[in-house]
């Protein structure tokens, strides 16, 4: 059955995860969550248009927002919630007890969902629920702890681990920084950060790595981004040159593309997203929805290439069809499984925030929204 080969699927991934954490592997109180607002809530509940006794899936808890207003919208609707972090478990495990008997929270991955699925009766079937919501990225609550190692604005330990202590064996960005070896690192940035200056990034870090220090802390790795690429410039008043335009042509701290990388390889978080969409397809009922919400082009293209059918064995292909040699050939069932259409897109573009919004949320500003329907 296809349910119970979904758990190979993980291992049939190939985007672009590297060999480098087996190679670099060797070793391996809490505060109020602050403020957290979901992003584009109004336009989610809108696409699912949420009924009674329907049940979904929010695979992104985070702090609980648009599970929250999906259970207001649609009174007496279920949603499993499921979150890799620890914290967002714990308030999911909160939201139960407000909302008896419509919340079943699960902690773990988009890849540990079949098998935690099986744990809960009645909910581990294949075409059972009627939305799946996906919120990538990290939270707000993630960025805002300094010990969490996710923010170059707050100093704190170089962790960027979203299981946080969940996963003992799992390798924090320092101890990353630690073993890994010069060309892999730029391999890293290039890919997952999309990083121009990959290759002097990289060096610097490996020399202060020789020279001076381990990298322990988010402080020291953005200190020596800033200082690599600076170049003797300096900002307005002879401030540090410690801040570039990204593709809006807004201001971004010259270190963002390397802390986005190498979050994403901790976490190994495209693969998750495209083991999350192959869910997705098998866990939606007929007529079911699918509502994304991406915040960079790596993670909005997987989902495009899945949306649009260009899969193949479950994985969403690197390169737009277009780039695809007209010399090569694939297996019949391959093409026919490529060209079935699986999803019908609601929205014909991609939706982005509202400028009210943006203002009263400034983190909401590099949201892009997808919607589509699961086809029979």
């Amino acid at each position: 059955m296809v349910w119970h080969g979904l758990v190979r699927i993980v291992r049939q991934v190939r985007l672009v995860r590297l060999n480098v954490y087996e190679r670099c592997y060797s070793t391996a109180g809490h505060k109020a969550p602050p403020l957290h607002r979901a992003v584009m809530a109004t336009e989610t509940v809108k696409f699912f248009e949420p009924q009674r006794d329907q049940v979904f899936i929010d695979m992104t808890f985070g702090a609980g927002g648009h599970t929250r207003a999906l259970l207001e919208a649609a009174p007496g609707s279920t949603i499993v919630t499921l979150d890799r972090d620890p914290l967002a478990h714990r308030l999911a495990c909160e939201m139960a007890e407000q909302y008896p008997g419509r919340v079943v929270p699960l902690l773990g991955r988009f890849s540990e969902l079949p098998s935690l699925l099986r744990t809960v009766e009645g909910f581990d079937r294949q075409r059972h629920y009627d939305g799946i919501l996906f919120d990538f990225g990290c939270s707000s609550m993630q960025f805002d702890e300094a010990s969490r190692g996710f923010s170059i604005s707050r100093d704190g330990p170089l962790d960027m681990r979203m299981d946080k202590d969940r996963c003992p064996e799992q390798l924090s960005a320092a101890d990353i920084l630690a073993r890994i070896q010069e060309p892999d690192l730029v391999r890293i940035l290039k890919v997952y950060g999309e990083e121009k200056q990959a290759k002097k990034i990289a060096r610097a870090i490996v020399n202060a790595r020789f020279t001076v220090k381990r990298i322990e802390t988010t402080a020291e790795l953005a200190s020596i981004v800033a200082h690599c690429l600076s170049q003797g410039e300096t900002g307005a008043g002879g401030s540090s040159y410690d801040f570039r335009q990204d593709k809006l042509r807004r201001p971004a701290h010259v270190a963002t593309k390397t802390f986005q990388a190498l979050r994403i390889f901790v976490n190994n978080e495209l693969n998750e997203i495209n083991y999350g969409m192959v869910l997705a397809k098998h866990l939606l009922k007929t007529g079911g929805k699918l509502v994304t919400i991406a915040f960079h082009s790596l993670e909005d293209t997987i989902v495009k290439r899945h949306l649009t059918g260009h899969v193949v064995d479950d994985v969403a292909s690197k390169v737009p069809l277009q780039y695809i040699s007209h010399t090569l050939s694939h297996e019949t069932d391959t093409m026919q499984e490529m060209m079935k259409p699986n999803w019908k897109q609601i929205n014909k573009h991609v939706m982005v925030p509202t400028d009210s919004e943006v203002a009263e949320n400034p983190r909401s500003r590099s949201a892009k929204l997808r919607a589509a329907v699961r086809l029979s």
